[in-house]
């Protein structure tokens, strides 16, 4: 049977890279732990990805989860200052731009769809750089254009925090996305200037009122890098039926989180979760919005997998499930990669 080749909408590799820090992995070594580096993406058939800058509280948050009988709640992140988070994303961009050096060749960053498709033919594996979080960016918008010279094609405007821009949902279970106020009248702005860009708005982390806002404003079709469906697990990072179909109607794209507390009807952080609740979930979507807008955004290295999964080299083991399910090859190419690539084309002014 026909190897899969997969383009995968979201990881947070970075931030455990050796480049970025001393003690972190080398990406181009094999690693038995975390789920994503080269030799690993190579046997589970994925190509390229989009690769998150994201900048992390200096200090990791401590007693911040309440659990309750029927489920959980994160207490809202702080707000981070810009020339800290700037910091830390020129770290991390620096990092990856050394790692595609070390590579040899084995890993080019990609700017534009053709470089992509090129380095998928010439078994080269694409990196496509995403911030996850303006927080770096400041209200003159300067960082946003240094950073698109740089190669950013895709910016979350929020992570799960408040910044000038707008809200992020705090993590909670059984909760309403609608958790706060939209867009900020910069953040209005930062829209505006990523669809004159050409740089991908990510929805993934933004609450409802904000993803409203950018639905008004953007020129773009709607994306959310890695979510799931609320109607089959309603936590605040899921996207409602209404949601969906905005995303439907502007011919975007929903990255499939492969988070299981955000797939699963309990939200328990069970790794044991099957993959027919996974496969099940996956076709949702498809009824929901149509079979050239529902991709793969795994958050490798950012959360808790399905274990059959377990890494990036476990893919096959999804496409196999998707695959006794009844998808036939054709919606599974356009899972796997067909469908990312649309949108870029879509969204990018470089195509």
């Amino acid at each position: 049977m026909e190897k899969i080749a997969v383009f995968d909408g979201h990881n947070d590799a970075v931030q455990f890279m050796l480049d970025y820090k001393p003690a972190g992995r080398d990406f181009l070594i094999r690693s038995e732990t975390g789920h994503l580096d080269l030799p690993r993406a190579i046997e589970g058939h994925l190509v390229g990805g989009l690769f998150a800058l994201h900048a992390y509280p200096e200090r990791k948050p401590e007693n911040d989860l309440t659990v309750t009988n029927d489920g959980y709640e994160v207490r809202y992140a702080d707000a981070l200052e810009e020339g800290y988070a700037r910091r830390l994303i020129d770290a991390q961009l620096a990092a990856i731009n050394l790692l595609i050096r070390r590579s040899s060749g084995r890993m080019r960053l990609a700017t534009n769809v053709g470089s992509i498709e090129t380095a998928r033919a010439e078994s080269a594996f694409a990196v496509v750089l995403h911030m996850e979080g303006a927080e770096a960016i400041g209200p003159d918008l300067d960082y946003l254009h240094i950073l698109h010279t740089a190669g950013l094609r895709s910016l979350g405007l929020v992570w799960s925090r408040p910044n000038i821009f707008g809200y992020g949902v705090p993590f909670a279970f059984p909760r309403s996305p609608d958790t706060g106020p939209g867009l900020t009248d910069i953040g209005k702005e930062l829209v505006r200037a990523c669809n004159a860009l050409g740089i991908m708005i990510d929805l993934a982390h933004l609450n409802e009122r904000g993803f409203w806002d950018v639905a008004a404003l953007s020129t773009a079709p709607l994306v959310a890098t890695h979510a799931c469906a609320h109607a089959l697990c309603p936590s605040t990072r899921n996207l409602t039926d209404r949601q969906l179909d905005a995303i439907r109607d502007t011919d975007g794209v929903i990255g499939f989180n492969l988070a299981v507390y955000d797939i699963r009807a309990d939200a328990h952080l069970d790794e044991n979760t099957p993959l027919d609740t996974v496969v099940s979930h996956i076709g949702y979507l498809i009824d929901r919005v149509g079979v050239d807008r529902v991709a793969l955004g795994s958050d490798f290295d950012g959360t808790v997998v399905p274990r059959e999964i377990g890494d990036a080299s476990g893919l096959p083991h999804l496409f196999a499930a998707m695959r006794k399910a009844g998808f036939d090859e054709p919606t599974l190419r356009k899972f796997a990669f067909d469908n990312w690539l649309r949108v870029f084309r879509l969204t990018w002014k470089n195509g």
